[in-house]
Parts: C-alpha cells; sequence; structure tokens
C-alpha cells in the first residue's frame, strides 16, 4: 500500500494566476508599453492573452472541478484606476463579481493588488521610483478594498516586489529597461514602504482576513569562494524584504529553482544538468529550503503563493510537482507553520519576457480560440488537493 502523506485539516490546496497574464486587453498599463516599443525584448505582446477577463466564469468552473479550495489573481490596477485618482465603477463591479461567484463555488478568493503592472500615468511619473508612489498605491489599495474587502479570503499587497526591482532597474529586462544599482536599491526602498502602506490600508478597509506579501526567493548555494557573495545578493534581493514583512498576518513564498554563487556571482547551470523551459534547473527541493528559510526569519505563518515548473512534458511537470509537495509536507513534520500551497499556474499564459512558449499551465489553452484543456497534471494535482495528501 502506498505510504500517505498527510496535510493537516484546513490546508489550503490552490491554483494563481495574474491579470496582465491572462485576462488580455490590458493597454492601459507599463507592460503594454514594454511589450510594443520598437525595439522590444519581449518575445511577442500579451494580446489577448487567454480572454479571461471575459472567460472568468469558466476558469472558475475549472478550479472548483479539480477541488482546489482556493484561486488566487490580481486586480489590474490600470483598469480600476485609469487615470489618477479616477476610479472605475465597471471594473471594480467586474471583480466584485468575479470574488462574489468564486465565494458561491467554495473558492477561496486570494486577491494581489499588484502583481508586475504598474498604471500608464504612474509610469509616466517614475512609477516606483517616485517618492509619492507608496502613498499612491496604498491609496488604490484602500479604495480597491472599500468595495471588495467583505468579499475578499486572502489579500496579497505585492506580487514579488524583489523581482519587478531587480528585473526592472538592474537587469534591464523589465520596464523601464534600467541597468542601475544606484536605482535598483531606491527601487527597493520603495516596494518595503509600498507594501507597508498597503497591508495598513488594506487592514484598515471592510472585512476580516488576513494581509502580507509574496516574495521571490531561491535556494541559493555558495560554490567554494562565493559565501560572500551569495550572502550579499541573498541579502538586497531577499533579506530586505523579508524584514519588511514584520508583523503580517503571513508570508506568500514563490519558488522555482536554485542558484549557484560563486566569488563573480551567479553561476549558469551546465548542459549536464536538468533545466526548464525557463533555463531554471529542475530542482523541486527549493520549496522546503526556502519555505523554511522563510519561517526562521520571519516568523509568520508560511504559504507556498507559487510553485511549478514551465515544461511541454506533462509527466515532468507532475514529477516536479510530486517532488515539490513532498517537500512542503517535509516543512510541516519539522514544525513549520505552512498553511497552503498554490500552484502557478492554472493556464498556459503570457510569461512577461518569454511570451506565451514556456507551459506553466495545470490547463491548456489554445492560442486561436482560448478553448481550455486540463491536462494529466491537473488531475494529479486534483487528486492531492481532493485526498489531502500525497501517496509515494
Amino acid at each position: 500500500m502506498a505510504d500517505m502523506r498527510s496535510f493537516p485539516d484546513g490546508f489550503l490546496w490552490g491554483t494563481a494566476t495574474a491579470a496582465h497574464q491572462i485576462e488580455g486587453g490590458n493597454t492601459n498599463n507599463d507592460w503594454w508599453a514594454w511589450e510594443h516599443r520598437p525595439d522590444s525584448i519581449c518575445a511577442e505582446p500579451s494580446g489577448d492573452a487567454c480572454d479571461s477577463f471575459t472567460r472568468w466564469r469558466e476558469d472558475l468552473a475549472i478550479v472548483a472541478g479539480l477541488g482546489l479550495g482556493a484561486y488566487r489573481f490580481s486586480l489590474e490596477w490600470s483598469r480600476i484606476e485609469p487615470a489618477q485618482g479616477e476610479f472605475s465603477e465597471v471594473a471594480l463591479r467586474h471583480y466584485r463579481q468575479q470574488l462574489e461567484a468564486a465565494l458561491a463555488m467554495g473558492i477561496e478568493p486570494v486577491v494581489t493588488f499588484h502583481h508586475f503592472t504598474t498604471p500608464s500615468w504612474l509610469a509616466a511619473q517614475g512609477g516606483f521610483e517616485h517618492p509619492d508612489t507608496p502613498a499612491r498605491f496604498a491609496e488604490f489599495c484602500a479604495r480597491a478594498t472599500e468595495r471588495l474587502g467583505d468579499v475578499l479570503s486572502m489579500a496579497c499587497t505585492i506580487n514579488e516586489p524583489n523581482v519587478v526591482a531587480l528585473a526592472g532597474y538592474r537587469m534591464g529586462a523589465f520596464p523601464p529597461g534600467v541597468a542601475d544599482r544606484g536605482r535598483y536599491e531606491v527601487v527597493t526602498e520603495r516596494f518595503c514602504e509600498a507594501h507597508r502602506q498597503a497591508q495598513s490600508a488594506i487592514k484598515a478597509g471592510p472585512g476580516s482576513f488576513p494581509v502580507g506579501m509574496t516574495l521571490s526567493m531561491t535556494e541559493f548555494v555558495a560554490a567554494p569562494g562565493g559565501e560572500e557573495r551569495m550572502v550579499s545578493i541573498r541579502a538586497l534581493h531577499e533579506d530586505v524584504y523579508l524584514d519588511a514583512t514584520s508583523g503580517d498576518d503571513f508570508l506568500g513564498v514563490q519558488c522555482y529553482s536554485r542558484e549557484l554563487v560563486d566569488a563573480n556571482g551567479l553561476v549558469k547551470p551546465t548542459a549536464e544538468q536538468r533545466t526548464t523551459q525557463m533555463g531554471y534547473e529542475f530542482w523541486p527541493g527549493c520549496v522546503e529550503h526556502t519555505v523554511k528559510r522563510a519561517a526562521a526569519w520571519t516568523g509568520n505563518p508560511i504559504y507556498v503563493t507559487e510553485n511549478g515548473i514551465g515544461t511541454e512534458d506533462d509527466a515532468e511537470r507532475i514529477e516536479y510537482l510530486a517532488e515539490a509537495i513532498s517537500g512542503a509536507h517535509q516543512c510541516i513534520a519539522d514544525g513549520v507553520d505552512l498553511r497552503g500551497y498554490f500552484c502557478w499556474s492554472l493556464l498556459d499564459n503570457f510569461e512577461w519576457v518569454y511570451g506565451y512558449r514556456p507551459k506553466f499551465g495545470l490547463v491548456e489553452v489554445n492560442r486561436s480560440t482560448f478553448e481550455r484543456t486540463p491536462k494529466a497534471s491537473a488531475q494529479f494535482f486534483a487528486s492531492v488537493a481532493k485526498a489531502n495528501a500525497l501517496s509515494r
């Protein structure tokens, strides 16, 4: 008989998406402009994405059919506040319908207030470099919570602010395409302040639900001579944000792989190492490592709010998820307060500069008809969620 690794009662199983990656037609934010620049480094524009702005009911029905208890998605700030101080009743009603429908279907809606995209009007003012941006973001959060707070189950302030800062201001891969350490450090401070102000603004509104940040974390490994460099990289990319979550209701850990660091910095995987479509090392063990590190550093309850793999091989996805979930179970066995696991992603979607090539979804999406087809990995994940246990 298979060994069953059971999870605690109430453990939250879910899947996740982001507005710009699935809704389509988000023309009023910095990413749409970035995709459409003549010199864009993006593989392709987002276009209609998965047409989820109109097909969100289909998406919720899939989540319900898989027996998942939660669905994490984001509010598109540029739809809700298309111009500074101008709030769209239509957009707010749209998201409220989505939240109410999720609850009616027995799905806990977990909402992210900022998932990589910034309204064009704010980007034109300097985005998160501008000293007033934390307050502007907090005002958006307050207005959205005023209208939606009574139907929220969990709130994530900012999705992976460390990735937005690093990719946008140090690597030049995200908008605004800057490679400047000084500006990167400024934006890092702004994001930490924006999180703190947003957390307070959301908590002050209607409803009673946990609020936290989601952070991209990596299992960093030091090569001989790379210890000091690894600590330095990790301090600015992770530790400063972990410090900013003090007193939060939870921390969302988002992890995909590990990174080797030598005295010169990050070391790319070798040709002999197994890698994913994103070029990451195949390393589901990152879940156990990062969850334990986050819990020990912050003392906060932890959710894995994103974990998954970009691959065309769905059997490989099942293999990855099984090992990752096993690591999550080990965290709990070792006394970590881990309360949920969200698979990234529900749908094959727009993967930022990589376009639609990487396949992270539990569900295939036809690029012409938008027809959704659950994969075998969706059934595997559903079986784990329904049993609240992993068999091996």
